[in-house]
């Protein structure tokens, strides 16, 4: 019972449509690999072009709760996660309810009467993914959903906090919500940078709430896009990692740690002006599937140990692991049991 519905993510419930795609489809839509960005009008036909052209997966995504669902699968303790997001009234909402409860998750969801589920175009070559979200029903979140005591009670029964910067362009009054209770209840409030678009154009809204995040999470292009927006002039992962964490904190909360994934180079980590890195395991190119979903798995890893107050590098190591598992599949699927000791 201790660890019933200590971590609750809150985020962008999306429908990942993920497909092998060619070199043409990636120019046709002006789509680099590595990136993510939210849909334009140019991007709309794209969703269903593909899944003419290609052959195409449907699976339960959104960074978040990708990153729920993984540290669920990797604590195999059933209604230790909780999520809240907005998802539509219609077919593709009901497989991603269905898919989130067979996957442990304890899943709140606010139905959007108007607008359709959220899709997540995931465009795979050569095992490189690129990412273009259409939010729908996903922007629609509201605070107002927080606030019932039935979704209120899971966030005052959570420990822990992880939201992708992704949800600052919905609701950052419900982040803050949540940011605040942690601070109050020295509780542990995590949330990761997400995306460079996230850092350039959302950064008033993320300066807001970083000063309440005890876990900062990102990958390198992330942290080197923060770095120059706040006019660092480093590009040094390590450094940025650094002045990230020795950011202001709010009033009597933890230390802040950075967490800074680099793909197949060594995890940095930044607390008490000192950096460590960590190796990552090493996959031979042939065994990569596609690298969709495998920062979000790394977070559910480190997730599932923290929950239970394993040290750092035991939150790494397990990070890694279910990073490593998720890159030799399609999306982010795990096999039934995961083999971490």
């Amino acid at each position: 019972m201790a660890y019933e519905g200590i971590l609750l993510g809150m985020g962008n419930p999306l429908l990942d449509i993920s497909a092998v795609v060619d070199e043409d489809f990636l120019k046709k839509y002006d789509i680099k690999l590595n990136n993510a960005i939210l849909a334009e009008d140019k991007h709309l036909p794209m969703y269903e072009d593909m899944a003419n052209k290609f052959d195409v997966e449907y699976i339960a995504g959104g960074a978040t709760q990708n990153s729920i669902r993984v540290a669920q699968w990797m604590l195999q303790i059933p209604g230790a996660t909780s999520y809240m997001g907005c998802i539509g009234k219609d077919k593709f909402g009901e497989e991603m309810t269905k898919n989130s409860k067979l996957a442990g998750v304890n899943v709140h969801y606010y139905e959007d009467e108007t607008a359709p589920t959220g899709t997540c175009a995931v465009c795979v070559v050569g095992g490189e993914r690129s990412l273009v979200a259409n939010l729908s029903a996903a922007n629609c979140y509201k605070s107002e959903h927080l606030k019932r005591p039935e979704n209120w009670a899971l966030v005052e029964k959570a420990k822990y906090f992880y939201i992708a910067g992704f949800f600052l362009t919905v609701s950052p009054e419900s982040i803050q919500l949540v940011a605040e209770h942690a601070a109050a209840k020295n509780k542990v409030f995590m949330m990761n940078l997400s995306a460079p678009f996230i850092c350039e154009f959302f950064r008033d809204v993320q300066e807001k709430v970083l000063p309440y995040m005890d876990y900062v999470f990102g990958n390198e292009t992330e942290a080197r896009t923060f770095s120059k927006v706040h006019g660092w002039e480093t590009d040094n992962v390590e450094e940025i990692a650094l002045k990230i964490s020795q950011w202001p904190k709010a009033f009597g909360t933890h230390k802040r740690i950075t967490v800074i994934t680099q793909g197949a180079d060594p995890v940095v980590v930044a607390e008490d002006g000192k950096v460590r890195l960590f190796p990552v395991i090493l996959l031979p190119k042939e065994k990569l599937v596609d690298t969709n979903g495998a920062g979000d798995a790394f977070v559910g890893g480190f997730l599932s140990q923290l929950a239970q107050e394993k040290p750092i590098e035991e939150c790494v190591r397990a990070g890694c692991y279910a990073s490593n598992v998720i890159i030799q599949r399609s999306g982010c699927t795990y096999p039934e049991k995961p083999s971490f000791s």
